[in-house]
């Protein structure tokens, strides 16, 4: 079987189940008998930028049909005339992640960020960080649990603001970390 053939096989398989498949399971879709002929082709699919590996070796897939055409601008004004023309393509994963190693999504409970846009059902995307700027919307475990909020913070004092009227703010009373910030709100209608 060809590398073109096998990069197909990994690509389904990342297609069907979400994710990139580990070792033990290219060798038994590809009928490799040795991990060495997975690590061949893996450092082939890193060459040819299909993947990538992260800081514990693990497979991360990089230009797998992640690129959309961009085809104009739409107005949200008043009507005009549109022409569609292929402008460019948009890599959503280069647009929305600085850095992927830090990067990961959550999927939104609750109604205490709605003023900010961001619905029950939405997906965002966060960015590992120990810190945030006051008004940076945040992941933070306050007093042993987990919320996203607003981060507040004037002088010495935080806290977490909610995107809702119905809900307070939240102030710590005895611990809290900001674990990451929001990237970005992902909604599919």
């Amino acid at each position: 079987m060809r590398k073109e053939e096998q990069k197909t096989k990994i690509i389904d398989f990342y297609k069907k189940h979400k994710r990139m498949p580990g070792y033990k399971e290219i060798m038994q879709i590809l009928g490799f008998k040795s991990k060495n002929s997975v690590h061949k082709l893996i450092g082939w699919l890193v060459e040819q930028g299909i993947v990538s590996k992260d800081s514990r070796g693990k497979i991360v897939p990089k230009r797998i049909e992640s690129e959309i055409p961009l085809v104009g601008l739409v107005e949200a004004g008043l009507p005009a005339d549109a022409d569609e023309i292929d402008l460019d393509t948009v890599s959503l994963e280069d647009f929305l992640v600085e850095d992927r190693a830090r990067t990961y999504i959550l999927e939104v409970k609750g109604d205490s960020m709605i003023d900010a846009h961001i619905d029950e059902g939405d997906y965002v995307l966060a960015e590992r960080r120990g810190e945030a700027r006051d008004r940076d919307i945040v992941i933070a475990e306050i007093d042993g649990g987990w919320t996203m909020k607003y981060f507040r913070k004037q002088g010495n004092k935080v806290w977490l603001e909610p995107a809702n009227k119905r809900y307070k703010p939240i102030y710590p009373r005895e611990s809290f970390r900001v674990a990451a910030v929001v990237k970005a709100v992902i909604r599919k209608y």
